[in-house]
């Protein structure tokens, strides 16, 4: 993100986690955003709202990108603050998951995953088509960068078809089956919005930890970043505890195994 510059960008997910970090990257920048919007679930929520606090550039917006009508609203706002100048960036960040195997995934759990992690970026693109091809078209503006006009949508290397990481440690079939979407989808808005001038991406965060933010959750585990950090973290308390036993019941004389760190989720 170093020496980015952009004239108005859009976060959705800023309830905690990795839209929170993202808010206060942008809001480090030497040159921050104009226009910074923080979409939320809970707009009252006390840790965008400190993030906020004393930045004039930033507004904090009610967001749920499974609710077209929030959507709508949402759209409505940003074209009052932005005017005819357009927005610039679109990042479709939120997220949710639901921790499953192939014995325990559920179609109910599939389905509203998917309203989150795939259908909710469509919607959201979609809306906002209007502002970002208004920033796209603006005079002076010849390549495609984030700074002319751009959707970047957080997806996960759980979602790679080809990599298909930590599967031992997580199947979460669900979110891994949205994600791979989202990433079909970050290729048909290229190949629909690349001759309009907006640039469309998919982005692997990597895992998201403290101190970064803790993600803050809501229903279905949706989250401002992709990973659950609570969650992880008391797996790992579990993991060591488990370790530091079966180190104890070692007899002495028996070699100790080296240690090999795990794939990260």
């Amino acid at each position: 993100m170093e020496g980015l510059s952009v004239g108005s960008v859009l976060l959705t997910g800023c309830d905690g986690g990795l839209g929170l970090a993202l808010l206060k990257g942008f809001l480090e920048q030497p040159s921050p955003p104009r226009h910074l919007f923080a979409a939320c679930l809970d707009p009252q929520g006390k840790a965008v709202n400190e993030v906020a606090l004393g930045f004039p550039n930033v507004v904090i917006l009610p967001l749920d990108v499974t609710d077209p009508n929030s959507i709508k609203a949402a759209v409505g706002k940003v074209r009052e603050a932005v005017g005819s100048a357009g927005l610039n960036l679109l990042v479709n960040n939120t997220s949710a998951t639901r921790r499953s195997t192939l014995a325990t995934e559920t179609a109910e759990n599939m389905s509203l995953v998917y309203a989150t992690n795939t259908i909710g970026p469509l919607q959201t693109s979609q809306a906002f088509l209007p502002l970002l091809k208004e920033a796209a078209e603006a005079e002076g503006q010849r390549e495609m960068s984030c700074s002319r006009a751009a959707i970047i949508n957080i997806s996960s290397i759980l979602g790679s078809i080809e990599v298909a990481e930590a599967w031992e440690e997580r199947q979460d079939i669900s979110y891994r089956c949205s994600k791979a979407a989202l990433n079909m989808l970050t290729k048909c808005l290229a190949l629909e919005y690349g001759s309009r001038g907006i640039l469309c991406v998919s982005v692997d965060p990597g895992h998201v930890t403290p101190p970064l933010e803790q993600g803050m959750e809501s229903p279905l585990g949706m989250k401002g970043g992709e990973e659950e950090e609570e969650e992880e973290e008391e797996e790992e308390e579990e993991e060591e505890e488990e370790e530091e036993e079966e180190e104890e019941n070692v007899p002495p004389l028996m070699p100790q195994c080296p240690w090999t760190e795990e794939p990260k989720p």
